[in-house]
């Protein structure tokens, strides 16, 4: 029976993580398998591997073909290399303590690379959240600019409708002023003419009067010689 070390897909779509089993090389992909290993979650970064070092180098030592992703899943943790050395004992190439003191060597490295990788992920996911940040900040300001000037403008507005309302009523009160101040004059005028054309009229009367007071004397006075008898 050829055996496999491969992939089995779970999880919701499209973030998917993934089971490392043990199965029959014939079984389906999604089907039965005869050992649970780790599992991997391509969807952190970097990717999260989870194994049993001890069970996959078993598995490897007995034969189990990996697929490629496997392989590249045993190889970041070191299964592979394990194997190459656990080959170089087993062959009395190098000793036990010699292998393991290598792959020690090689595990510290590793970490070191490790660390260096997230800590430049994470720096370069700070500075992009960074100017996320400022990018976002800018954007506020100058909303919030905007709506100074939208409101600004707006109370500019008012005041000036406030002022030229005021200003329409203080040019009625002056036009009514000023109506009323021609009226006035108007009926003084008028009340001025008035009492001119009474006083010519009293007058003229007075001087009918007069003159026909002097007519009458005249007529009296003539009258008075005609009935005289002459001397």
């Amino acid at each position: 029976m050829s055996v496999k070390i491969r992939l089995t897909r779970r999880g919701r779509k499209k973030k998917a993580i993934y089971d490392v089993i043990v199965a029959d090389a014939r079984a389906p992909r999604d089907g039965r398998f005869i050992e649970k290993i780790g599992t991997y979650n391509p969807n952190s970064n970097p990717a999260t591997i989870n194994l049993n070092d001890e069970k996959a180098l078993d598995w490897i030592m007995k034969g189990a073909q990996p697929t490629d992703t496997a392989r590249a899943i045993l190889s970041e943790k070191g299964i592979m290399f394990k194997k190459h050395l656990q080959i170089g004992v087993n062959k009395g190439a190098v000793t036990q303590e010699q292998a393991d003191a290598r792959f020690q060597e090689w595990f510290e490295n590793k970490e070191k690379q490790s660390d260096a990788k997230i800590t430049t992920l994470t720096e370069a996911g700070n500075k992009l959240a960074k100017e996320k940040f400022d990018a976002e900040k800018k954007v506020n300001e100058a909303r919030a600019a905007s709506i100074l000037r939208k409101k600004q403008a707006a109370e500019a507005a008012l005041v000036a409708e406030i002022v030229e309302a005021g200003a329409t009523e203080e040019e009625k009160a002056l036009e009514e002023e000023a109506l009323e101040a021609v009226v006035e004059e108007t009926t003084t005028e008028a009340v001025k003419e008035e009492a001119t054309t009474e006083a010519v009229k009293e007058e003229a009367t007075t001087e009918a009067v007069k003159e026909e007071s002097t007519t009458e004397a005249v007529k009296e006075e003539t009258a008075t010689k005609e009935t005289k008898p002459a001397e």
